[in-house]
């Protein structure tokens, strides 16, 4: 008998040969599941983009226009305190409420007995910073000319409110119990953050070492126990056809200023940021004056004739709050 042959038959051969056909089809389809998987083992094609940690763009700076009348230098702290406040610390109201918070004061408690009152409200405690420049001759960006007073301040750019702030009078604490009152005659430009002060160098003495150069203070508005009567300047320049008009030793900040026209009736002139109301027109110069403070006293002076860069005097002051 022939022995068997040891070739294998067709019919076999294909039985074997579709287990290895589905199993390499089976590991084609796997590889792909990996290749494609949602969890990024594969990033072929795919493009991530990392956020910056910060791209908010600084917002710009806005150089104020400048004024007619060239002002004296503004404040400057010392170099210690000039370094540290380029970047103001934001503070955090502990009560306030939001539309205080985002002006930047904190008020403790609040009074409603000066209706004319801007930014500086009475019965106000405001939160802040105290620095300290060299006030040199005493003269500042309200005009007040020279003065040997030398417990004066320079407030800060958006407290100072297009120089309401001029001629109020501030008491100002510090942490350790130490306290002084000083004279507003001057504007801190920015970076003073509201709430700033900037005061003399003789002032910030009161309440620290010069060393200290910033430090924490509170400040409230004060009314002055001056004896001084009320006084009143033209500008340089003025006439009856155009006259800028300034009121200096008020007890209380000055809310407005009128002149009365030809006609008898009250025009109000509009405040300049280095503290003289104008006449553009000269409507009123040399005529009455009526002047307001911000608890809504008037009073209103008359016989004060055009002499530019005088001080004259008056008979009236505001009264004690």
């Amino acid at each position: 008998m022939a022995s068997p042959s040891h070739r294998r038959s067709p019919s076999k051969w294909r039985g074997a040969l579709v287990p290895a056909v589905v199993v390499a089809a089976v590991a084609l389809a796997a590889s792909l599941l990996m290749a494609l998987r949602p969890d990024g083992t594969s990033t072929a094609g795919h493009t991530t983009t990392t956020p910056t940690a910060d791209s908010r763009s600084a917002a710009p700076r806005t150089t104020p226009s400048p004024s007619p009348t060239p002002k004296p230098k503004p404040s400057k702290a010392s170099p210690t305190a000039d370094a540290e406040r380029t970047t103001p610390p934001p503070r955090t109201p502990t009560s306030a409420p939001a539309d205080s918070a985002a002006k930047g004061t904190t008020p403790h408690r609040a009074s409603g007995s000066a209706p004319l009152a801007g930014r500086i409200r009475p019965g106000t405690d405001y939160e802040g910073v105290a620095t300290f420049y060299d006030i040199g001759n005493g003269d500042g960006a309200c005009l007040y000319g020279p003065t040997a007073d030398v417990m004066t301040a320079a407030m800060n750019h958006a407290d100072y409110e297009t120089a309401k702030a001029c001629g109020a009078h501030v008491l100002v604490r510090a942490a350790n119990g130490a306290s002084v009152t000083v004279r507003i005659t001057n504007e801190c430009p920015l970076p003073c953050a509201p709430g700033q002060l900037d005061l003399s160098a003789q002032a910030f003495a009161k309440l620290a070492a010069p060393s200290a150069g910033r430090i924490p203070v509170t400040w409230s508005l004060l009314s002055s126990d001056t004896s001084a009567k009320v006084g009143i300047r033209y500008k340089t320049g003025s006439s009856v056809h155009w006259c800028g008009i300034q009121a200096l030793d008020h007890r209380n900040p000055l809310a407005r200023l009128e002149v009365r026209d030809a006609g008898g009736a009250w025009r109000r002139l509009p405040r300049t940021a280095y503290n003289y109301f104008l006449s553009e027109q000269g409507s009123g110069c040399g005529g009455a004056i009526r002047i307001t403070d911000i608890y809504g006293e008037t009073l209103t002076v008359e016989g004060i004739s055009i002499r530019p860069d005088v001080v004259q005097p008056t008979r009236v002051q505001f009264a004690a709050r």
